[in-house]
């Protein structure tokens, strides 16, 4: 990755691997948001965010005090391929702040920022002197690593990296806007509540599924199914193609479908924004087998109200999979 130049980056300290967003289906979300929790005691910080996985958690935590224009706000847009216009290289000339998801995810906000906002303090989700552009599966069938820290791009499925952002945007607004550094506390506090039924989900599913093992479409849920205790069984050389944005190999698909057919697997984890025969068959393939299939979603889904309501929503449908109550 080439390294950002903006002021200051804030961050995880996490690796990316890119990995496609193929024809997403959905409707779009507001691009602009002031969250109304109040009134601000001064003039609002005007905040950039690249995507909306993070643009909500922002507008949570900017509250009244932040004005929060996000770029990518729609789920039939691809953030890899995301091709800014001159309009978008106008709201970042104007950001105080700009916040990033890093890695190779969003490279074209990284080059808007240095470009358009050169003074302005970034928080990046993964840091550029972590980013590595190859993500290595291990040999064999399956693989059974912590591919949060390994390098997975999709760092918002990450319990531990939300909260390290959140952190990181609530310290900069406070230090641009010393006065609402007490209203900014709050909406964090206010945001660690409203994590609550999240966080909840997590560990009844950690206490009771750890162990567990799953297969996916794409390695968007990774992160989360890691911290989870979830083994990932993924065939290795479909991880692979997938990672690569190629179409799998005759060998490397069968390998997949035998192991669902074996029901080698408790739960197959499905990006439902991705089209494609391959992940179609293995959908497919899961459903005769009745291997238990979950549907997650790389960007935020357009009838959430908001990120954790998200989450929180395909936790439950994974722990209705698991048989684990919540």
């Amino acid at each position: 990755m080439r390294a950002m130049k903006n002021a200051r980056v804030v961050g995880s300290a996490l690796l990316a691997v890119p990995l496609a967003l193929a024809g997403c289906a959905g409707q779009d979300r507001p691009e602009a948001t002031t969250a109304d929790p109040g009134t601000c005691p001064t003039e609002p910080v005007s905040v950039v965010v690249s995507v909306d996985q993070w643009g909500d958690i922002v507008s949570q935590l900017g509250g009244a005090c932040a004005t929060v224009d996000t770029v990518v706000a729609s789920s039939s847009v691809d953030p890899h391929d995301f091709e800014p216009s001159p309009a978008d290289a106008v709201k970042f000339a104007g950001a105080q702040l700009v916040v990033l998801n890093g890695g190779h995810y969003d490279e074209w906000a990284a080059k808007l920022a240095a470009g358009s906002a050169p003074e302005a303090p970034v928080v990046s989700a993964i840091q550029p002197s972590d980013d590595h552009h190859d993500h290595d599966h291990a040999e064999g069938e399956g693989h059974d690593h912590d591919h949060a820290a390994e390098g997975n791009a999709h760092v918002w499925y990450s319990p531990t990296t939300v909260v390290t952002v959140a952190d990181a945007v609530t310290a900069e607004l406070s230090e641009i806007a010393p006065d609402a550094a007490d209203y900014f506390a709050e909406r964090r506090q206010d945001f660690t509540e409203a994590l609550t039924p999240y966080d909840d989900a997590i560990a009844a599913i950690k206490q009771a599924a750890g162990g567990r093992s799953y297969a996916a479409t794409e390695s968007v849920f990774d992160p989360m199914a890691a911290e989870l205790g979830l083994a990932d069984r993924t065939p290795a050389g479909y991880a692979a193609s997938s990672a690569n944005e190629t179409d799998p190999s005759p060998a490397d698909l069968n390998a997949f479908l035998n192991l669902l057919a074996d029901r080698g697997v408790d739960v197959l984890i499905y990006n439902s924004q991705t089209e494609g025969s391959a992940p179609l068959q293995l959908r497919a393939a899961a459903e005769q087998a009745g291997v238990p299939v979950v549907e997650v979603t790389e960007t935020v889904a357009p009838e959430a109200e908001s990120f954790q309501g998200w989450q929180v929503a395909q936790l439950k449908a994974l722990a209705g999979a698991l048989g684990v109550p919540t």
